[in-house]
C-alpha cells in the first residue's frame, strides 16, 4: 500500500523510490470517516519545515512529539535537539521493542551552554533586568565584551558606574551563577549534530535558566547552519546534518527570553536549513507566527475557545470545514494540515518503539494494603450501618 508522506509536495525531486523512504519517518495510518485503517502515513525529513502540534492534555501531544523525535532520529542526515521541560522524554534512549529498529539518542540531564550562546541583548530580560535602564544596560554591555559569567561578572565590578547599579547588576549576575547552567565548555552545535537525538532534560530547571538553554541552543544551531550554508557563521562550528528542534510547552518560551532565536528560525529556518516543531496544549498563547509559519500542523483534541480561535485564524482556503467541526474525538488521533501539500488528513497515530514518559500517574496503580481497604469500607458505614 503506498505510503502518503506529509510535508512533501509532488514535485519534489527524490532521485529514487529508496530515497524518498530514506528520509522520511512513520508518523501512523490515515483514519477515515467510518474509522477504519487506511494507507500508512509518513513524515518528510528531506527538507526544513516548521511544525506544530497542539491538543489538550491527555489526548497525544507529547506522545506524538516522541514519535516524531523517533523517527527523525533514525533519518540520515538530521540531528534532532529534543527540549524536554517536563523530563518525558527521556525514554527515547530506552530499548526500542523488540520488532523495532533501535532509536539513536542519549539523554542530557544536567545541560548546559555558553554564556556567549545567548545573545548580548537578551540578557538583561534573562536576569529580569530593563535594557533601558541603568542595571540592564551594564548588563548588556557585559555580555556584549564577555565570554564567561565569570568575565561578565568582573567587567561589571570594575564597571566605572554608580555603585548603586554596580552592587544590583552584579546580584543580577550571582543568581545567574547559581542557576549553573552557563559553562565554557557547554553545548556546543557539534556535540549536538551527532549522528543521534539529543534530549536536554530541563525538568529541573525554573523558566529562566530553561530559556537560557533553549536561547543559547536555538541561536547556535542557527548560527552554525548559516555559516554551513556559505553565510557569516565560523568556520569552525558549521554543522552539515540539518538540525530539528523539537520543543515541548513551546508557549513557555515562545513568549520567553528564547522567543528571539526561535523566532528567526521559524520565520528564517528554512534557507539555512534549520527546522522547529513547538508543541503546546495552549496555542492562543503562542504569537501568532508560531502558527501562521508553520507548514505541518498536528492538531490532536481542542476544546476551549480561545485556543480554537488561535488555530482558525491561520486556517488554510483548502480546510473543507470548520476546524472545531473537523477536530478529533479519540486520544492518538490527529488532524493534519499540511500546507506543502495543500492537503488536510485525519491520522491515527502509530505506536511508540520506546516508552513514553508523559502518562499521569494514577493512584490505582499503586500497590493495595488490605489493612487500608477493611478501614475504608468501615469507614464507608453510614450511621444506621452501625447501629
Amino acid at each position: 500500500m503506498r505510503t502518503e508522506i506529509l510535508g512533501r509536495a509532488p514535485t519534489d525531486d527524490i532521485d529514487s523510490e529508496s530515497d524518498a523512504a530514506a528520509y522520511t519517518g512513520r508518523l501512523g495510518h490515515h483514519r477515515a470517516r467510518d474509522g477504519s485503517r487506511g494507507g500508512p502515513v509518513a513524515v518528510d525529513f528531506d527538507r526544513p519545515h516548521a511544525g506544530l502540534v497542539v491538543g489538550k492534555r491527555g489526548y497525544g501531544k507529547s506522545y506524538t512529539l516522541g514519535v516524531l523525535a523517533e523517527a527523525a532520529a533514525r533519518t540520515h542526515g538530521v540531528a534532532p535537539v529534543v527540549i524536554d521541560p517536563m523530563g518525558v522524554f527521556c525514554g527515547l534512549a530506552a530499548e526500542s521493542a523488540a520488532d523495532a529498529d533501535p532509536v539513536p539518542a542519549r539523554v542530557v540531564t544536567d545541560p548546559t551552554v555558553r554564556a556567549d550562546a545567548v545573545p548580548p541583548e537578551r540578557w538583561p530580560a534573562l536576569v529580569g533586568a530593563d535594557a533601558d535602564d541603568p542595571v540592564g544596560a551594564l548588563v548588556w554591555h557585559a555580555a556584549s565584551t564577555a565570554v564567561t559569567l565569570s568575565e561578565m561578572r568582573s567587567v561589571v565590578a570594575d564597571a566605572d558606574a554608580d555603585p548603586a547599579t554596580v552592587r544590583a547588576a552584579g546580584n543580577r549576575l550571582r543568581r545567574a551563577a547559581a542557576w549553573a547552567v552557563f559553562d565554557p565548555d557547554g553545548l556546543d552545535t557539534r556535540a549536538l549534530a551527532g549522528g543521534e537525538a539529543t534530549v536536554l532534560d530541563c525538568s529541573g530547571l525554573d523558566d529562566a535558566p530553561a530559556n537560557a538553554i533553549v536561547a543559547g541552543v536555538a541561536a547556535a544551531l542557527y548560527r552554525s547552519r548559516v555559516g554551513a550554508a556559505g553565510g557569516s557563521g565560523a568556520a569552525e562550528s558549521t554543522i552539515d546534518r540539518l538540525p530539528w528542534l523539537v520543543v515541548d510547552e513551546a508557549h513557555a518560551f515562545l513568549s520567553g527570553v528564547a522567543s528571539a532565536p526561535l523566532h528567526r528560525i521559524l520565520t528564517r529556518g528554512r534557507a539555512p536549513g534549520v527546522s522547529v516543531v513547538a508543541a503546546t496544549q495552549r496555542p492562543s498563547a503562542l504569537p501568532d507566527v508560531a502558527v501562521s509559519q508553520s507548514d505541518l500542523r498536528i492538531v490532536h483534541r481542542l476544546t476551549a475557545g480561545p485556543d480554537l480561535d488561535a488555530l482558525a485564524a491561520a486556517d488554510p482556503a483548502y480546510l473543507d470545514e470548520a476546524l472545531s467541526e473537523s477536530m478529533p474525538t479519540a486520544p492518538g488521533e490527529a488532524l493534519v494540515i499540511d500546507d506543502t501539500a495543500e492537503a488536510v488528513r485525519t491520522v491515527a497515530i502509530r505506536e511508540r518503539d520506546t516508552p513514553h514518559g508523559g502518562d499521569s500517574p494514577r493512584a490505582s496503580s499503586s500497590p493495595l494494603d488490605p489493612s487500608a481497604l477493611g478501614s475504608v469500607r468501615s469507614a464507608g458505614r453510614t450511621a444506621t450501618d452501625r447501629n
